[in-house]
């Protein structure tokens, strides 16, 4: 018997809280016949394995009746725990108390018991507007008309059935208002991690093409909030597309400031929200609203330790935290506090396996090898590009694919692998070219490169790195496209810190200092 049996029961153990595994067991103590017994059994042996063995099941309940239809059991043992749970979060999750309420609403007209259906209904469906859960009133609405057909429409006057007509075309109007943004958003998003900031007119064009339909002249006027909030989502990610980083700080502050943010949590919207914020301080760093950023931060912190978190949330917060901390340390050089977050980042990873998504534990992975870089330490740097470069769960077209590629190649080189250089160089190249991402910048760099590796010697490189210090500076300064490359990865700041024999962190500490003075 294979040990690498479907784990979906031990996943769904695995990840439930000590409160939730505890209502589990107190539900269950109430059902003390037959095999309910087994179902606890089962559920305490599978919560102590730390990965899921079948094989070790069977010896451990060997001669059991329940192994003849162990399938049959393990899903019955799921269900229960799936009850369990909803019976543990009723109260927390705004959907499931309505939802409890249409199952009773539905009990209470099979009973006949009509007037109490209506006002349970109607309970419901303050819940529902409160909230704006529009599918969910769509479904009371349904209800409620099931209820004006018990009497055979004796009761029904045209007023009532012209208040039935506004308050479901509201509701289809809502539901339609925010699929348009929701595929609006989905397309641009998709788009947008694939591709990175726009590097051409052609980028940009195909980010404006996508948002067409809100960017001019787009009524809001009678729009829900989380339409509203939608929308100032989307404009402010198009934005960012497009190099506009000051109009995308402009949208991302509607949805924070003032009593939007506040909005976006009591509809439920937490992890729009934590993007939110993580985007702003990112953004405001970058152009030089630094007390902005700081505040934004404040505030990101402040949530997390507040607010009650699911496992989604965790991840996203975890994710976002350290992700953030990560590209403000790098901005400002200090690349030594940003090493130190990378063992427990590391912990996490491992824990979270595929919890996690591809291109966020990429950008982790990135952040975190070129804290590695700036500290000279290339082979601890390596390993962590390789976790990039050797997931075959991520997208070979992605932005941060593409750069993982040419730090790697930076980073044999300071190494000197000479024998497996022209090997990565001829790989590398081919993978920029094949895809159509042979930007300027990219094809400057990979000259350099190429220039680098067959150098023989140190004057020799010195002068390759002057040469590519120049045209890099010359790319970057004149073609906003082309600068994009440097939030990734400061390519310029390097080739300068060769040049000039710096160290790189002290190269961008200074850098990251005449901001600071230009900008106050």
């Amino acid at each position: 018997m294979s040990s690498k049996a479907n784990s979906s029961l031990f996943d769904l153990i695995q990840s439930m809280t000590k409160s939730e595994k505890r209502y589990f067991k107190l539900m269950s103590s109430r059902h003390t016949i037959g095999d309910e017994n087994n179902y606890v059994r089962l559920f305490d042996a599978i919560e102590k394995q730390t990965e899921y063995n079948e094989e070790a099941l069977f010896d451990l309940f060997e001669g059991e009746a329940f192994l003849n239809r162990f399938s049959i059991t393990k899903k019955r043992l799921s269900d229960h725990i799936l009850s369990s749970l909803n019976s543990f979060h009723l109260t927390s999750s705004i959907e499931a108390q309505i939802y409890g309420q249409l199952q009773s609403a539905d009990i209470l007209f099979e009973k006949s018991l009509y007037d109490q259906c209506r006002k349970v209904l109607r309970s419901a469906e303050k819940l529902a507007q409160k909230y704006e859960l529009s599918a969910i009133l769509m479904q009371i609405s349904y209800k409620q008309k099931r209820l004006l057909e018990t009497n055979g429409y004796l009761k029904v006057g045209d007023q009532e059935l012209n208040e039935i007509e506004v308050k479901d075309k509201e509701q289809i109007e809502a539901i339609s208002r925010y699929h348009n943004l929701w595929l609006i958003k989905s397309r641009l998003f998709a788009e947008l991690t694939k591709r990175g900031v726009a590097r051409s007119e052609e980028e940009t064009k195909v980010y404006s093409e996508i948002c067409s339909e809100i960017l001019h002249d787009f009524n809001l006027s009678g729009a829900s909030e989380k339409s509203t909030y939608l929308f100032h989502h989307i404009m402010s990610a198009y934005y960012y597309a497009i190099g506009d980083l000051s109009k995308s700080l402009s949208h991302l502050r509607v949805n924070l400031e003032g009593e939007s943010g506040e909005q976006s949590i009591r509809l439920g919207e937490e992890n729009k929200y934590v993007s939110a914020l993580t985007n702003a301080i990112y953004i405001s760093d970058k152009i030089g609203e630094y007390k902005e950023s700081i505040k934004y931060l404040a505030k990101l912190k402040k949530f997390a330790s507040e607010v009650e978190k699911n496992e989604d949330l965790s991840i996203k917060l975890f994710s976002s935290i350290n992700s953030i901390e990560l590209s403000l340390f790098l901005r400002r050089g200090d690349f030594k506090n940003a090493i130190e977050l990378a063992p427990e980042i590391s912990a996490k990873l491992d824990e979270l396996q595929d919890k996690i998504s591809p291109v966020r534990r990429a950008f982790l992975a990135f952040k975190i090898a070129v804290s590695f870089m700036g500290e000279g330490d290339y082979s601890s740097a390596l390993k962590w590009i390789n976790l990039i470069l050797n997931d075959s769960r991520l997208d070979k077209t992605e932005d941060i694919f593409a750069f993982t590629q040419l730090i790697d190649l930076l980073v044999h080189i300071e190494l000197n692998n000479d024998k497996l250089l022209p090997y990565s160089f001829k790989n590398t190249q081919r993978y920029f070219k094949t895809r159509n991402r042979m930007y300027s910048f990219e094809k400057v760099l990979l000259q350099g490169m190429n220039r680098l590796i067959k150098c023989d010697n140190s004057f020799d490189r010195e002068q390759v790195w002057e040469v590519l210090h120049d045209e890099l500076s010359k790319i970057t300064n004149d073609n906003i496209f082309e600068s994009v490359a440097l939030d990734y990865f400061d390519f310029q700041s390097w080739a300068e810190a060769k040049l000039k024999r710096k160290s790189f962190d002290q190269v961008i500490r200074e850098k990251y200092n005449k901001s600071i003075r230009a900008a106050s």
